[in-house]
C-alpha cells in the first residue's frame, strides 16, 4: 500500500524527532477495525523500541481489542505532545504528533515477552519489587503485542 503524505509539509517532523515524542510519550491511541467496519480507538500505555521502530503493547489476554486484531491486524497508533507555546503568543501552543501505520503481532510467551513487560512497567514507575512481583503473578494471563510499522509520519501544529 502507498500511504499519503502530508499535505503541509513545512509542518513535518524529522524521523528523529518522531523517534524522541513517541521515546518521551507514556500514552497514545490504538486503533484496530472493530465490528461492523467501525474503527475501535482505545487510549494505551506503549513502549518504543527506536532500533526497530516497534511499538510494544501488554493487555488481557482476552477483551474486544484482542477479538479486533485476531479478526484483521492492521492497526494505527498516534502519539501526541504539547511542544510548548507559540512564541509571542499568550495562548497558541505548538503540538506534535506522530502517526504510525502498520500490523499487529502477538508476542509469544517467554523471556522477551517478560521483558517488553518489564520495560513498559519501568516506564512508570522504578519499584522493580513492584515490578517483578507483578511479572511473577500475572506474566503468564498477560498478552503482548507488537505494532510492527509499514508508515510513520509527524507534524507539528500552531494551535492557533
Amino acid at each position: 500500500m502507498v500511504f499519503r503524505e502530508l499535505a503541509r509539509i513545512k509542518q513535518r517532523l524529522t524521523d528523529e524527532q518522531c523517534a524522541e515524542v513517541l521515546g518521551s510519550e507514556l500514552r497514545g491511541v490504538l486503533a484496530v477495525n472493530g465490528d461492523d467496519g467501525y474503527p475501535y480507538c482505545l487510549p494505551i500505555n506503549f513502549y518504543y523500541t527506536p532500533e526497530d521502530g516497534r511499538i510494544y503493547f501488554h493487555s488481557s489476554k482476552k477483551g474486544y481489542k484482542n477479538d479486533c486484531i485476531a479478526r484483521d491486524g492492521k492497526a494505527c497508533f498516534t502519539v501526541m505532545r504539547d511542544a510548548g507555546p507559540i512564541p509571542g503568543s499568550d495562548w497558541a501552543r505548538l503540538v506534535d504528533s506522530v502517526i504510525i501505520y502498520g500490523r499487529m503481532e502477538l508476542v509469544e510467551h517467554g523471556e522477551f515477552h517478560e521483558e517488553m513487560t518489564r520495560r513498559l512497567s519501568y516506564r512508570f514507575t522504578d519499584d522493580s519489587d513492584y515490578i517483578e512481583g507483578e511479572i511473577a503473578k500475572l506474566a503468564k494471563a498477560t498478552a503482548v503485542f507488537a505494532l510492527v510499522p509499514e508508515h510513520m509520519r509527524g507534524k507539528r501544529v500552531k494551535e492557533e
